[in-house]
């Protein structure tokens, strides 16, 4: 069997000297963007997906078979650690199709080659703070369960509708700031050689200052779901690409001096 072929297959090239950019500095602290960027960092994704749709249709199908493997509890655990190491051979093959090479569905697991290790702590970091979130959420739901057992009735089903939605506000309010942490991690891990804590501080503060830029982006990929969802879910394997691409554009926007 003739492995050159094979698409699966790691990729050798670009990838062991990935570290750094080829195209400027790198900003650790991040930089502000004016917000109509966020609308640009959808249309580079674009831009990308139709330079090589079918590798990226092929890494989506992956991540999709990935995805329901990871319903089974124990194992969907592991993959839960995993996860950052495979956002991050997506992001060595953003920059490897940045850099002119072929995408191809083996930079998905491009990162399990030198940086497994801060990749997987990224995770466990991860999982360990939403474990604390849902400890704290079932402490919450418990308390406001018993108080409306003790009140007995309809009048305990509507008293608890306020505090519930309170329980979902403080889960969100958790959750958001986790998930900026990680955002933008494995890739400065993969890309930079960044630790991993660093790597998510750094991640979070760019978040942060990018507050209005994410906003946009968000309200834009609410309304291509829509879209995306209407045939049957089809238009999912097109969108999904353009969204991992465009944390590869917004990564080089935010963390790039040119």
């Amino acid at each position: 069997m003739d492995t050159d072929n094979n698409p699966f297959k790691v990729p050798e090239a670009r990838v062991a000297d990935a570290g750094g950019s080829s195209a400027g500095d790198l900003v650790l602290e991040g930089q502000r963007v004016p917000a109509g960027n966020g609308v640009a960092w959808l249309s580079e994704g674009w831009r990308m997906f139709r330079q090589a749709p079918g590798a990226w249709i092929g890494i989506t199908l992956v991540l999709v078979v990935i995805g329901l493997v990871a319903m089974i509890p124990l194992i969907g655990l592991l993959i839960g650690l995993l996860g950052p190491v495979l956002v991050g051979g997506l992001m060595l093959g953003c920059k490897a199709q940045d850099d002119g090479d072929d995408l191809s569905v083996g930079h998905l697991f491009a990162a399990f080659s030198g940086h497994a290790g801060n990749l997987i702590l990224v995770g466990v970091i991860y999982l360990a703070g939403a474990v604390a979130i849902g400890i704290v959420a079932a402490l919450m739901g418990g308390g406001i369960g018993f108080g409306a057992a003790m009140m007995g009735g309809s009048k305990a089903s509507a008293a608890m509708i306020l505090p519930m939605l309170l329980v979902l506000l403080v889960v969100l309010a958790l959750m958001i700031p986790l998930a900026m942490a990680v955002w933008y991690a494995p890739a400065l891990v993969v890309l930079h050689e960044v630790a991993p804590f660093e790597a998510m501080k750094s991640s979070f503060f760019a978040c942060i200052k990018n507050f209005v830029p994410f906003l946009i982006y968000g309200l834009v990929v609410f309304v291509l779901a829509i879209v995306a969802t209407i045939p049957i879910g089809l238009g999912w394997l097109v969108l999904l690409p353009v969204m991992w691409a465009s944390v590869y554009a917004s990564y080089k926007d935010m963390f790039i001096r040119h």
